[in-house]
């Protein structure tokens, strides 16, 4: 079916954000284990890129923080960021009681 699978999509691949801060909220991991926990926690591949791209983007805005060990970035959720997880999730929660509903 056309319309779930662009849906999945859209949903995952396309909104990948709110995955990863889930897994940094859980403890701090460097980039390469954010791809790996993606797919087995969330079912989904991500792109090589994507999950760069999108740590980026969320440490630039302040969700998210980096901090070098060895050598490897590790990243970890911030306060601001917890609050953007809870809102996700909130939204999405909500969206499926309103699909749910008659």
């Amino acid at each position: 079916m056309e319309e779930l699978e662009r849906l999945e999509t859209n949903n995952t691949v396309n909104c990948l954000w709110p995955y990863i801060l889930k897994i940094i909220s859980q403890e701090p991991v460097h980039a390469y284990q954010i791809r790996k926990q993606v797919e087995k926690r969330f079912g989904f591949r991500c792109g090589r890129v994507s999950a760069y791209h999108v740590l980026y983007k969320l440490v630039k805005r302040g969700l998210a923080s980096k901090r070098q060990e060895g050598r490897k970035v590790v990243y970890s959720i911030t306060e601001k960021g917890i609050s953007a997880l809870k809102k996700a999730a909130d939204f999405y929660k909500q969206r499926a009681k309103l699909l749910e509903n008659k």
